[in-house]
């Protein structure tokens, strides 16, 4: 396959190195970016996904599928998303992959690269939701380093399910550290009942 290819080329020539657990390349789920601090952070995950050999789907502001390069956007697996009506985004990936569709679809919880106060929620939901895995992809400018890591199916309690995700970004930097959003959801600081 032409992207594993290129991925396996660009590897080759990176002075990042890729270390990553392994993932059901006939399978789906969620697989989370992060930290997602510049637009280098989506270019690696791009290439760790090609060189896993896995089809990949992501969500990306509806304003970069227009001309000239949204035709681009979407052959590298691009879904459109307008943040100012997204009702229904994911009944339609349910719906999806209920029809047997098998991707990974690419997210990242901190939907924007400036530092923020929490990660978005959507991908436990739509894992949730579809029962999907979680996978947990990071790039690590620290050791430079970036790939897949540990793929977890979620419990439904969401702070034991972010205390995995927080342990395991605890040392991941992304491409600019500054920017780093803290594995928190906002639920999270919302007060239990009982």
């Amino acid at each position: 396959m032409i992207r594993e290819h290129v991925a396996r080329v660009y590897w080759s020539l990176s002075r990042w190195t890729l270390k990553t657990e392994p993932i059901d390349r006939d399978g789906a789920g969620i697989l989370v970016g992060a930290p997602h601090t510049s637009n280098w952070d989506f270019i690696h995950m791009l290439a760790i996904t090609a060189r896993a050999g896995v089809p990949v789907r992501y969500l990306g502001k509806h304003t970069l599928f227009k001309p000239p390069f949204g035709w681009l956007m979407r052959a590298l697996g691009g879904i459109p998303v307008d943040r100012r009506a997204p009702a229904g985004l994911v009944d339609e990936l349910v719906s999806r992959v209920a029809a047997g569709e098998k991707f990974y679809l690419v997210v990242t919880p901190e939907g924007t690269r400036s530092k923020g106060e929490y990660w978005k929620s959507g991908f436990l939901r739509i894992a949730r939701e579809a029962g999907l895995p979680v996978t947990l992809g990071y790039v690590d400018r620290t050791t430079m380093t970036a790939g897949l890591g540990p793929t977890f199916t979620p419990s439904g309690d969401v702070r034991a399910d972010m205390e995995l995700v927080r342990a395991f970004y605890a040392d991941k930097a992304g491409h600019t550290p500054s920017r780093r959003t803290e594995p928190r959801l906002r639920e999270e600081d919302q007060p239990t009942d009982g």
